[in-house]
């Protein structure tokens, strides 16, 4: 099972900090992201089957593709990567 941190780190272009602790982490994650991008994060983490994360969050395979696009790109925003790291 991979910690929220490094699910992050997978997912980020570019990291030119070291990402805070996972505490504050999860703290800058609940305020910036929906409930569902947060629960989706949550779930790649603790490396959940996809199948169930669908069924978890009510969402079709379209639906799924577009919140993990959308999470990705968020992740990847500057003002969010600046939160998220120390």
């Amino acid at each position: 099972m991979s910690t929220l941190n490094e699910e992050i780190e997978k997912h980020i272009k570019k990291l030119v900090h070291p990402l805070k602790d996972p505490e504050e982490l999860l703290e800058v994650l609940k305020v910036k992201l929906t409930k569902k991008e947060f629960k989706l994060l949550r779930s790649w983490a603790e490396e959940v089957p996809q199948k169930e994360i669908m069924t978890e969050l009510n969402l079709d395979e379209e639906r799924y593709g577009e919140l993990s696009t959308k999470l990705i790109k968020k992740l990847n925003q500057e003002k969010i990567k600046q939160a998220m790291c120390l």
